[in-house]
């Protein structure tokens, strides 16, 4: 009785976090008015963003998915969330299945950890000799997404540099002294993806779902999202990266969009490649075997998977136990769609 109040309370402070911070004071893009934003907050629980992507009014608003459906939708993998939103143990559990970039180096209790020597604490200078050995290496935060937090690490002729840019050892060594970070190797993606933009690990959101009537495990969603210039290292939606929704039979690439801007490009805007009709290389089996990479975890219900094409197939960045509804319903809302019956069959919706 006094856990399920316990429950009951902490539930709604969440649910009171969550309106304050992420949807009404959420960034503003497309210059949402005040009162548009304080009336989407209030009906639904829409972020400011959303009124604008959406085209939000009282008709549109049925077909959509809300800021509080996605975070209601977090459960769905409850209690096994913790496997894929810890990215060290999520590397760890993949790696017998998948390519999986080597975890390098973590923190833990402010110690500095070496998977691959283990049975003593790392050090910093160890560290640094590994970004030299490798060149480049990435630094992500343990269990956050969207980007937030990664940092791509490297050296060349003599120097240190974060997101390309030259810096001091102090500053590597700065960087390594936060708390809550994994260095992992950086993978090399595919020509096809270098092609398209090279500053930037290009990776594919895929998403995964468990047929709640039969069991079996589809791929329901994908789109290729594409670094900028202004996004470098990274290609997340959310630091405004484009994004192109592949068509999930023949691999094609659709014009990019920005959950970020009202802009739809043939044409990337930095090298000008071609990203509007070109295709996925062996699109059927990168489909197929994300598909049969969910089917090794069997307690998952939805799994959206950050994947790189590499020349010699795919490497799984990592695997989430959700993801924004904002990069899925650019193309049309989910209320009433494949994903929306899913969110249904779990209770999440109505």
């Amino acid at each position: 009785m006094l856990r399920s109040a316990y429950r009951w309370v902490t539930d709604r402070l969440k649910f009171a976090y969550l309106w304050v911070f992420r949807i009404l004071f959420a960034p503003n893009h497309f210059g949402v008015s005040l009162f548009k934003r304080i009336k989407w907050a209030v009906c639904g629980g829409y972020m400011c963003d959303q009124v604008a992507l959406y085209h939000l009014d009282r008709e549109t608003r049925k077909d959509y998915l809300s800021e509080f459906d996605w975070y209601r939708s977090r459960v769905i993998n409850h209690p096994y969330e913790t496997m894929l939103n810890n990215k060290v143990l999520c590397a760890q559990m993949l790696t017998p299945y998948a390519s999986v970039p080597e975890v390098l180096f973590f923190m833990e209790k402010g110690k500095i950890v070496c998977p691959q020597r283990a049975d003593r604490w790392a050090t910093q200078d160890e560290v640094l000799a590994t970004i030299r050995e490798q060149g480049k290496v990435f630094i992500k935060p343990v269990s956050s997404g969207k980007g937030k937090g990664v940092h791509l690490l490297g050296y060349e002729n003599g120097s240190y540099h974060i997101d390309l840019e030259p810096v001091a050892e102090s500053a590597i060594r700065a960087q390594i002294s936060e708390k809550d970070w994994h260095i992992v190797e950086c993978a090399s993606q595919s020509a096809f993806l270098n092609g398209i933009f090279p500053h930037a690990s290009n990776t594919i959101r895929a998403i995964t779902l468990r047929d709640p009537e039969t069991g079996s495990y589809r791929m329901f969603f994908a789109v290729l999202r594409i670094g900028t210039d202004s996004t470098i290292p990274v290609d997340n939606g959310s630091k405004g990266g484009l994004v192109a929704k592949i068509d999930l039979e023949t691999g094609e690439l659709s014009e990019a969009r920005s959950i970020q801007a009202d802009v739809h490009m043939s044409l990337h805007p930095d090298t000008g490649a071609q990203i509007e009709g070109a295709r996925i290389p062996n699109w059927h089996q990168v489909r197929q075997q994300v598909v049969a990479l969910a089917e090794h975890l069997p307690f998952m219900e939805f799994i959206a998977w950050d994947i790189l094409l590499t020349d010699d197939g795919f490497t799984v960045i990592e695997a989430n136990a959700s993801s924004g509804v904002n990069i899925i319903q650019i193309w049309g809302g989910q209320r009433h769609g494949e994903l929306g019956a899913f969110y249904r069959a779990h209770k999440i919706i109505r």
